[in-house]
């Protein structure tokens, strides 16, 4: 039970790193900045702010369990991962935690629907606030894919987890984009405030992460790879 307490604690910081990395979070900002031009009224911006989280987080609960569930339909897949999962970890780790602290770098990106697409949705109310969360958690860039794709999935695999940690995840980003939310239907002063201290907190909570994750890194190939008894 512990260990899946661990796995669901970080799931949430995983999520709530991803979504106060810099590109994800200047997306979050831009979404609640025009959804709050469309809207108005604060009630209604803290509502379509809310249904944009939500959308978020159907998104990466939709795509992590299909991966998850797909490595596991497969027999051979299956028994691979069972097999190899902590030996294939080590590496992973040190490579997503290299990442974070900027060591290495790799040029990606996904861009989910059209700009005008993304416009009409901004306009369309609270779904279509759903709708541009949707498309904003499908655009990933270089850290909250290395967090998405190199950590949660792995982390979801090695607890055979289809929805729990997908879930949770979710949560993890739902909680900075709810607080922009409020921020924005507040006023602008507000956001810059907010949006000054986050960076600052990702900043430092980056390169922590990325540091821990290479030490652990280290140890799983120590231990899973070369056998050495710590």
């Amino acid at each position: 039970m512990r260990p899946f307490l661990a796995g669901s604690a970080l799931a949430v910081w995983l999520g709530i790193l991803t979504s106060i990395s810099p590109c994800p979070l200047a997306a979050n900002i831009a979404a609640m900045s025009f959804i709050a031009k469309q809207v108005g009224r604060t009630g209604k911006v803290l509502l379509s702010g809310t249904a944009y989280t939500l959308g978020r987080a159907v998104a990466y609960v939709a795509i992590g369990a299909l991966i998850v569930q797909s490595l596991f339909s497969v027999p051979a897949v299956s028994n691979f991962l069972q097999g190899y999962m902590n030996k294939l970890l080590g590496p992973l780790l040190i490579i997503v935690g290299m990442l974070l602290l900027e060591l290495i770098s790799f040029s990606f990106s996904s861009s989910a629907g059209s700009e005008k697409l993304r416009e009409k949705a901004a306009r369309s109310g609270v779904l279509g606030a759903f709708l541009l969360g949707m498309l904003f958690a499908l655009s990933f860039c270089p850290v909250s894919a290395a967090l998405f794709f190199g950590r949660l999935i792995p982390l979801s695999v090695e607890h055979r987890s289809v929805l729990a940690l997908p879930a949770l995840y979710a949560v993890g980003t739902a909680l900075p984009v709810l607080l922009f939310a409020v921020a924005v239907s507040l006023g602008a002063r507000h956001v810059g405030a907010i949006f000054t201290q986050v960076s600052r907190i990702e900043w430092w909570a980056r390169r922590i992460t990325g540091v821990v994750f290479i030490l652990v890194g280290i140890y799983y190939c120590l231990v899973y790879i070369f056998h050495l008894v710590l």
